[in-house]
């Protein structure tokens, strides 16, 4: 009779740990896969982006870094056509 006890409180336990997981703990990953699947594309697009503006002086810089006070324009690094050949890929 204890044994059917101890296997009762067991599937109990067992059903308890999987209503937690998937009430719980998937949510939870997938909403962590999804953001770092945006930080990734945000990464994949800054690493094909050139950032040019001018200063107060008037003078033209263009770098892989977005200036933090000025208005820029980006310019992807690749050329149209290379940028096809990489999107299929």
């Amino acid at each position: 009779m204890r044994q059917w006890i101890w296997l009762v409180l067991l599937a109990l336990a067992a059903a308890a740990a999987a209503r937690w997981w998937y009430t719980v703990e998937r949510p939870r990953r997938a909403l962590e896969q999804q953001a770092a699947a945006e930080a990734a594309a945000i990464r994949a697009e800054r690493a094909n982006t050139l950032y040019r503006w001018r200063d107060a002086d008037g003078i033209l810089h263009v770098s892989d870094t977005p200036p933090k006070h000025h208005r820029y324009e980006r310019i992807p690094k690749l050329p149209k056509a290379d940028r096809a050949s990489d999107e299929s890929r």
